[in-house]
């Protein structure tokens, strides 16, 4: 065979493996409202950044007269190309060819692009649209997913690991997105569950759609597995694109610096908080007078909605922000949001990025409900995150910081590097009304007037207590601050923290409260 035969072979064999399931499996999947796999890969990455691997990949499988079935790149696609001109290892399930289903060399062909990227120290993006296991290779299949499941607990907190789903994602196969740092869905796209309706059906005899079982909207709203919400492909794409000019490439790198911008003027910090301290406000808009054209990048905003947590830029540099929500719970910390913004750490921590909490919180959610939840061991999970964190850890107190909630948000003794409190402060084991019921109790019971009795002792207990000063004279605050001054101070104190050494016991590593 000639040379130009060859590459007229090459060519057309390359443009028919291209096709994945033909002309009219991609006609299909448009007419779902999908991107087909390649189009996907197209459309996150830079444009012509793309280099395909592992093109030719077969299956091996001989059983079920699978042996004479081809089946176009087996069902994935993998390679490398860039993201504003970064380089990412991508990999994008094909559902045209079987269903997406994973057999052992589509398994290879993802675990051999999770090796580069841990390799070449850069981030790995999966698209995930997949019908499950490849019934057909039984076993083979399972070890594929088991052999993911390896490497993403082995790249976790060494290179960012982002997961999409696109389409079904069940079973077993669900365990490699949870496994990894950001999960992205789609609104009636995204399917994630362990079992599906058909077998809750047949085993517990409940009728539920696809949608209500494992849909966009419900692990961004009642699970938390995902953690962006979308309501095109194309704006799902657009959110990866700014989560990754956020973070770093990997764990031995910091985020890149952009240029400074000052807040916008239409964020005043002092006339965000209500001179009421019972009245609720929106804790973003305190996080947008601070950061950079505030600009914040809100991380499962519909999920545990108490707690806010997401990035954002001072001076140029990246931060994480864990804030209490007033508006939501009066911002009090339970099961959901304590597992929240413990995860959300420990990424800062892993990939170098400081930490910057906001405090005004009651404390923990009371109740039976959260008791029998397991808010102790959950609620633990955020103290051993912040303890755990060397990162640099600034703290501002705005308003309310209560009892163990105090002490949970990243409180001096927790290892917080600097603590700054706003004179609107209020630091105490409870409530001045709690206290005030418990402490003067008896003079309240034996006052001609209880109730004036009981207003007198808590304006007491308040003047008292209830202010940043007593911390402050103890040390456990390391400034009272006015809030116009809280950016300056906090850029100072992460800009001085950029060396921080904190050594650590030697261990080979600690036992969270899982």
């Amino acid at each position: 065979m000639s040379f130009s035969q060859k590459m007229k072979d090459f060519f057309s064999k390359r443009t028919t493996v291209q096709k994945g399931g033909g002309d009219k499996a991609l006609e299909k999947q448009v007419a779902m409202g999908k991107l087909t796999a390649r189009d996907r890969i197209m459309t996150l990455l830079d444009k012509d950044s793309f280099h395909e691997y592992d093109l030719f990949v077969e299956h091996k499988c001989q059983d079920f007269d699978m042996g004479k079935k081809s089946l176009a790149a087996d069902g994935v696609i993998t390679g490398t190309g860039k993201i504003s001109g970064h380089p990412v290892c991508i990999f994008a399930q094909d559902f045209t060819v079987a269903g997406g289903s994973l057999g052992l060399m589509h398994a290879k062909k993802i675990t051999k692009i999770m090796d580069h990227a841990m390799k070449l120290g850069i981030p790995l993006i999966g698209i995930n649209d997949s019908g499950g296991a490849r019934i057909q290779e039984g076993v083979n299949s399972l070890a594929g997913y088991g052999e993911i499941f390896y490497r993403n607990t082995l790249a976790s907190g060494v290179i960012p690991q982002i997961s999409v789903i696109l389409g079904p994602c069940a079973g077993g196969a669900v365990y490699s997105p949870a496994l990894t740092d950001f999960v992205f869905v789609v609104d009636n796209i995204s399917k994630m569950f362990i079992t599906g309706p058909e077998v809750i059906k047949t085993v517990l005899g409940e009728e539920i759609s696809m949608e209500d079982l494992g849909g966009a909207k419900v692990h961004t709203t009642i699970t938390g597995n995902a953690h962006f919400f979308a309501k095109s492909e194309i704006e799902c794409f657009d959110q990866i694109k700014k989560l990754v000019t956020f973070i770093p490439w990997n764990n031995r790198k910091k985020a890149d610096n952009f240029p400074p911008k000052l807040p916008r003027a239409s964020f005043e910090i002092e006339k965000i908080i209500p001179a009421d301290p019972s009245q609720p406000y929106d804790i973003r808009n305190v996080i947008k007078s601070l950061s950079d054209d505030s600009d914040f990048f809100e991380i499962q905003e519909h999920w545990a909605a108490n707690i806010v947590i997401g990035f954002a830029r001072m001076n140029g540099i990246t931060i994480g922000v864990v804030g209490n929500q007033p508006l939501v719970l009066a911002g009090v910390l339970d099961v959901d949001s304590s597992d929240k913004a413990a995860r959300f750490i420990r990424f800062c921590d892993a990939f170098n990025i400081p930490l910057l909490t906001l405090v005004d919180l009651p404390g923990y959610l009371p109740g039976v409900d959260q008791e029998h939840a397991g808010v102790i061991r959950h609620g633990a999970k955020l103290l051993y995150a912040y303890s755990e964190a060397s990162v640099p850890k600034v703290t501002v107190i705005l308003r309310k910081a209560y009892g163990g909630g105090y002490i949970a948000m990243c409180s001096r003794h927790l290892g917080a590097d600097f603590v700054f409190a706003w004179p609107t402060a209020e630091i105490a084991v409870m409530g001045p009304e709690g206290a005030a019921n418990i402490i003067f109790r008896a003079e309240i019971a034996g006052a001609a007037d209880p109730n004036a009795m009981r207003k007198q002792k808590v304006a007491e207990y308040t003047e008292k207590f209830a202010n940043p000063y007593i911390a402050a004279a103890n040390g456990h605050v390391d400034a009272v601050i006015a809030p116009k001054e809280t950016r300056e101070y906090v850029i100072h104190a992460i800009e001085i923290s950029e060396h921080k050494s904190d050594p650590r016991p030697r261990k080979k590593h600690g036992i969270p409260p899982f």
